[in-house]
């Protein structure tokens, strides 16, 4: 049996370590000692449906956590899994990744194999791999990228449509196919080069990316000469080409970093300035929060003074992070117009929040229609959908920016508006 590190325990280390775990003896090592010590009380970082109960499955019988990385010296295969940081402008942070290769470079034994699972951006494994090379030249290094979706990690990482593979060497890629077909039949894992791996990420986020963008310009258009979006989305979907998993879904655009990322990469690549989509769809995207906003005003009148209530401030449903959400941005946007607000997500970790918020937290939805004029929805949580609205008698508005409930349902008294 291959013994697994896992180098990095965010969101995307501990579903590693989760996974591999049940068919491998897994060490998990992170530079942050409390989140280490809550590990090894099966306490992950992040809420992630089902994640401390897979961690606990395991734990301390193969799946172990450890603050000393001399403890990863009998490991054949490492994960670097450590989430990339995305900074404000959306460019990526390496430099973690870069320290975890050097300190890794100095414990691992001869022809063990590091498998970057973080966001590279393209070249960056290259160098990666020489610096590790440096240290001893029988190490190697692959790039495998993560494919997970917050609130389905586990599912996406262990039961996967196909596994990206890039390697510069033909034996280090045998050896990761015969890991992964733990996880995968051979067929289905791409083998290719570091280089067009990193690609293969960059390219599929900017077409989901293109696609949100896509799918909210039509809506606006929509708006505008009277047609339904979702009707014409039903349209798209059923033809073959596009089909029926599309990013088609019409809101407030994307957020997170994870696709801005990848946009953002593709953008400082463009060197000879021909490829110039990139940086459009990444503008176009910003300008979806201005647009937001202009929906609230033509919906319902001024924001100054009003009191709002906003449903939702995670970037997506299923996971608690707050980090680079776009409804954390449109809520901030909304308190500098002058409005006060109130805001309930079943969900979030506020401490992620780096700044004291100007929203007053609420902890149900009864306590925020009980106190506002009227209400924004910004993340489609089940628990907005399944909450039995008929139990409000009071008239109240809301702006449904994700197009996710059902308005057939909703009493005669909330008046219903969606993009």
């Amino acid at each position: 049996m291959k013994k697994i590190g896992v180098f990095g325990l965010w969101h995307l280390g501990c579903v590693i370590s989760a996974t591999w775990s049940k068919s491998s003896d897994v060490i998990g090592y992170d530079y942050d000692y409390e989140n280490v010590e809550k590990l090894k009380n099966g306490t992950p970082p992040i809420y992630e449906p089902f994640l401390e109960e897979a961690i606990k499955e395991n734990l301390n019988k193969t799946l172990k956590f450890t603050n000393d990385q001399s403890n990863l010296n009998d490991c054949d295969f490492i994960f670097l899994a450590y989430d990339t940081p995305v900074n404000d402008d959306d460019s990526s942070n390496t430099t973690i990744l870069t320290k975890s290769i050097e300190d890794l470079s100095k414990v691992l034994k001869d022809n063990t194999i590091v498998i970057i699972s973080s966001q590279s951006p393209i070249g960056f494994c290259s160098e990666l791999r020489t610096k590790l090379k440096k240290h001893n030249s029988t190490l190697e290094l692959a790039y495998s990228p993560e494919n997970l979706r917050l609130g389905e990690a586990l599912k996406c990482y262990s039961e996967p449509d196909r596994i990206i593979l890039g390697t510069n060497n033909k034996e280090t890629e045998e050896k990761c196919v015969e890991l992964f077909n733990q996880i995968l039949i051979q067929d289905s894992i791409l083998t290719m080069s570091l280089e067009s791996a990193e690609m293969v990420k960059h390219g599929i986020n900017s077409f989901l990316a293109m696609s949100i963008v896509f799918t909210n310009h039509l809506a606006d258009i929509c708006s505008e000469k009277g047609a339904n979006i979702k009707d014409v989305v039903r349209g798209l979907k059923s033809d073959s080409r596009i089909g029926q998993k599309a990013y088609l879904s019409p809101g407030i655009g994307f957020s997170g970093g994870t696709l801005g990322r990848d946009l953002k990469v593709l953008k400082q690549a463009n060197n000879k300035g021909y490829a110039k989509l990139f940086g459009s769809i990444h503008k176009f995207n910003d300008d979806r929060k201005k647009s937001i906003i202009s929906k609230i005003k033509n919906n319902f009148g001024k924001i100054k003074n009003k009191k709002i209530g906003v449903l939702g401030l995670t970037y997506k449903p299923g996971t608690s992070t707050l980090r680079r959400s776009l409804p954390v941005e449109i809520t901030n946007l909304i308190i500098k117009k002058g409005a006060k607000v109130k805001v309930f997500d079943p969900k979030a970790d506020y401490n992620e929040l780096t700044k004291k918020p100007k929203f007053k937290i609420e902890k149900s939805i009864i306590k925020i229609i009980e106190k506002v004029d009227y209400i924004v929805l910004m993340t489609e949580w089940s628990e907005f959908r399944d909450f039995d609205w008929s139990s409000i008698t009071k008239e109240i508005s809301i702006l449904d920016t994700k197009n996710f409930l059902n308005s057939d349902n909703l009493p005669k008294n909330i008046k219903y508006y969606s993009v």
